[in-house]
């Protein structure tokens, strides 16, 4: 940055964020689910180019500096959107060789209405502490759920919260999870203190979210729900299904616990799914590949059509096609858009420091440690809204807050738990969100639609801020500790 840089009012900084927000409200209003598709992008592009304008005029920052935030904040989120690709191509794989509609078919003989929601919650749940990924778990069980829970007649939206609540239980509390290590490692603290102490927030979160879908499946048992065994029959006529299938997904599941990398594990399970429809659905492969030869040729053109593009198993059930269609690689382009345009506006903000002067106003009004926890979980919340990344809302906040919680007596697995409670949950409530526009597009549910039903993501953070203002097992500096800090 020049050295005749200045640093921005609080009036300055809150500009962008107003013009963000009140044009966000207007694209909700006014398209409604169809937001994401064209319109938030814009708008993000359009804050963006307003904080550029304070940042250039007001602040005296160079265009090449602007640049450089916004190519530095593009490059961070990268590898989400590479696995974004990589999950859609999975997505088609496992569709055409019949591994989710063997999912589909199997669930359907072991859930029901009434303990579905819970069961669905609890499954992603020990799938995601198992790996420690959200993505991964919601792409492949959470796929399947999504479909057996609509055959079943439960509204997709209440579907897609019991899976996402269960899979970002996973995302926070397993050692295996990235920001499960990154909040510690920004807070100050160890892994194991940090997830001991987020079990006390983390346990009564899920308890309450696991009895309202209880409560809700009870709720609802009576109502009318799909011919169970006519889905099951369409979907027997059309594909093979073998119970081989499941060994594609176990291996996926097992590399990841194994602490393959995402990106080649997606990448592999994909290339299994093309291989295991050759082996069992020869018969579809032909028929999505719709050209003339055969062998090779046309199962490497099925294949590919399937990782690439959106393609559609039909039957003589009309809830059945609903489930059998996917987008491949081409259907998470517009998720992709959305993340870009989101992290060009997260990194002139961030670049031209908006978003600390923001923090820093919200700090100097706190005194207490309830308050000062609440501080945390709120600029967590903000980060997620407007720089648009799960890692910002843990990293910058972490920066900013682990000295005043150090100087107000407050141990470090305070902040670190607040980040994960606060920061890593709340990013899939977002649709501009990396998580948010992720989820969306891997469930084929819109985020506004999904996300007032993911009770374990909207209550951790009222969680911690509760037990921060109660005063409930707040880990304190001893006294001794602090006097030797401050010598």
């Amino acid at each position: 940055m020049n050295k005749t840089v200045q640093k921005p009012t609080l009036l300055e900084a809150l500009i962008p964020i107003i013009f963000l927000i009140s044009l966000l409200a207007m694209n909700v209003y006014v398209f409604s689910n169809e937001a994401t598709s064209g319109s938030n992008q814009m708008v993000l592009l359009l804050a963006g180019l307003v904080a550029g304008l304070i940042a250039i005029f007001r602040l005296k920052i160079s265009f090449e500096t602007i640049t450089h935030g916004i190519l530095r904040s593009i490059t961070s989120s990268m590898e989400a959107m590479l696995i974004l690709l990589l999950i859609g191509a999975l997505s088609g794989t496992w569709l055409l060789s019949g591994i989710v509609p063997a999912m589909i078919y199997h669930g359907l003989n072991l859930l029901n209405p009434t303990i579905f929601l819970v069961a669905a919650c609890v499954i992603c749940c020990i799938v995601s502490l198992a790996t420690g990924s959200s993505w991964s778990t919601v792409a492949t069980v959470g796929v399947a759920l999504l479909g057996i829970g609509k055959t079943l007649g439960i509204d997709e939206g209440v579907v897609a919260g019991a899976i996402i609540s269960g899979a970002y239980f996973g995302d926070k509390m397993s050692p295996l999870s990235d920001t499960t290590n990154l909040a510690p490692a920004m807070a100050g603290t160890d892994l194991f203190t940090h997830i001991r102490y987020m079990v006390l927030t983390t346990v009564p979160t899920l308890t309450i979210t696991l009895l309202i879908f209880l409560i809700w499946g009870f709720a609802s048992a009576t109502a009318e729900n799909a011919d169970i065994s006519s889905v099951q029959n369409a979907i027997a006529k059309e594909f093979n299904i073998s119970l081989w299938l499941f060994v594609v997904p176990v291996l996926v599941i097992t590399m990841i616990v194994k602490k393959v990398p995402a990106l080649p594990a997606l990448f592999i399970g994909g290339l299994l799914g093309g291989v295991a429809a050759v082996i069992f659905q020869p018969e579809i492969v032909s028929k999505i590949a719709n050209t003339e030869g055969s062998g090779i040729k046309v199962y490497y053109m099925g294949v590919m059509k399937a990782m690439y593009g959106q393609i559609q198993i039909t039957t003589e059930n009309q809830m059945v096609n609903d489930l059998l269609t996917t987008r491949g690689m081409g259907g998470m382009l517009n998720t992709i858009w959305l993340i870009i345009c989101a992290m060009v506006f997260g990194g002139i903000m961030e670049i031209s420091g908006m978003l600390e002067r923001i923090t820093q106003a919200i700090i100097s009004s706190v005194h207490s440690a309830g308050g000062l926890i609440a501080s945390a979980a709120g600029t967590c919340i903000f980060f997620n809204i407007t720089a648009s990344d799960q890692y910002l809302a843990i990293v910058v906040p972490g920066r900013m807050y682990a000295d005043t919680f150090r100087k107000r007596g407050l141990k470090p697995e305070n902040l670190s738990r607040t980040l994960e409670d606060s920061g890593t949950v709340t990013s899939v409530l977002v649709p501009w969100n990396t998580c948010g526009a992720t989820q969306a597009s891997v469930l084929g549910v819109a985020t506004l639609t999904y996300a007032p039903y993911c009770f374990f993501n909207i209550i951790s953070p009222l969680m911690t801020i509760l037990f921060g203002v109660l005063n409930i097992k707040i880990a304190r500096i001893p006294k001794t500790e602090q006097v030797e800090e401050l010598v």
